[in-house]
């Protein structure tokens, strides 16, 4: 049977973190016990700026989501605040890094190996928070998956998301040129497909504030708060471009 393209992506994730992808290190038994201490720790949902501490539900109890948030960074930090959590994310790799940890430091943490794209496999109303950082660029369709975050979620649960804008698809590597078009989707383009595959860049997908934002509210989410980021490095990050958005919304 031939590849899908998550399954394309979950392969290239197992390599990227073989090479030493930042995402996909693991944090250390020093940070897990800073955390303990709640006031030592942070998060983020994009590549630089800490997810504010009033975004969060309280942690003691709470059931969390880390979707498609694999690498043992977040759901450990959320483990000892007092979280009980469970992962969700197509790389085995990324996986293995979050039973790493969890054997180290000796907790529990439910593992699911599942394609975002794809309906989640929770029952209705299982998580007080969902935290997905930035990875709903490597599926085509955002929106069916803003309708299983809010099946999944709790009444008055959170939903933290970070999310792309698409302008890093339209430039070269140096960022300096302006070579693809909007929206970027490798499904339609097979001159596209082949550049995506011969880059390992995975296949990836621009995706519109209709359907980011829009698609949230459509589902029924109520958008509380929201902030940008940059790339953290390259030309657009000097020139304070924003590359990336965070947003909160709740469940009512």
């Amino acid at each position: 049977m031939d590849k899908t393209y998550t399954d394309i992506n979950s392969q290239l994730f197992d390599k990227w973190i073989e090479n030493g992808w930042e995402w996909g290190r693991p944090v250390s038994h020093e940070l897990f016990e800073k955390a303990k201490n709640e006031d030592d720790w942070f998060v983020v949902l994009t590549p630089t700026r800490p997810v504010p501490r009033e975004w969060f539900c309280p942690f003691k109890g709470a059931r969390i989501l880390g979707l498609a948030s694999g690498g043992g960074q977040q759901m450990p930090v959320f483990t000892a605040l007092g979280a009980h959590c469970t992962v969700l994310d197509y790389s085995q790799k990324q996986l293995a890094s979050e039973k790493e940890v969890a054997a180290r430091e000796g907790y529990t943490i439910e593992i699911v190996r599942a394609d975002m794209s794809q309906p989640l496999p929770f029952a209705d109303e299982t998580f007080d928070l969902i935290f997905h950082p930035v990875s709903n660029s490597y599926i085509e369709d955002v929106r069916p998956l803003w309708l299983e975050c809010y099946r999944v979620l709790k009444r008055n649960g959170i939903l933290l998301a970070g999310l792309e804008n698409g302008i890093n698809y339209v430039f070269d590597d140096e960022e300096t040129t302006l070579v693809h078009k909007l929206p970027f989707n490798p499904l339609k383009d097979p001159t596209l497909y082949e550049e995506s595959l011969k880059g390992d860049w995975g296949i990836q997908f621009s995706h519109t504030i209709e359907e980011q934002i829009g698609g949230q509210l459509q589902a029924g989410f109520i958008l509380t708060d929201i902030y940008h980021d940059t790339n953290g490095s390259g030309k657009l990050h000097d020139f304070n471009i924003p590359s990336f958005y965070a947003t909160r919304s709740i469940k009512i």
